[in-house]
């Protein structure tokens, strides 16, 4: 990955975490995956909310950050219909937003154990 690269997506997971901290996400993590061979991307950004509702409200405002001030848009976009897990894929950069429970069942953390995890203050 050339250095131009590596310096916007950065600024698009400065974004999504900003975008997430806009409506009170919780426990943010970036995980780093580009030393992990055959990764399928370079970061997940992760966190949860209490409900529903606080869920749809997170990916949303990811969206609108991200459309805002880097005129990026989702490469494509799931669960937004139960809310309990919302996908949003912006090719090097995965953003997933979970409702509490359904964060825990799944552990994505746990399953990339190899990665850089990099804890957000929330």
């Amino acid at each position: 990955m050339n250095k131009e690269t590596t310096q916007y997506t950065k600024q698009l997971v400065d974004t999504i975490v900003e975008g997430m901290q806009e409506v009170k996400a919780h426990n943010i993590v970036c995980v780093d995956l580009r030393d992990i061979p055959n990764s399928v991307t370079d970061f997940f950004v992760i966190c949860h909310g209490e409900s529903n509702t606080q869920v749809d409200s997170i990916a949303k405002s990811v969206e609108k950050q991200t459309s805002q001030q880097l005129n990026e848009k989702p490469f494509h976009k799931e669960g937004s219909d139960n809310s309990l897990w919302i996908l949003l894929d912006y090719v090097n950069v995965m953003v997933h937003v979970f409702y509490k429970d359904t964060r825990d069942h799944y552990d994505i953390e746990g399953l990339w154990a190899d990665a850089k995890l990099i804890n957000i203050e929330d």
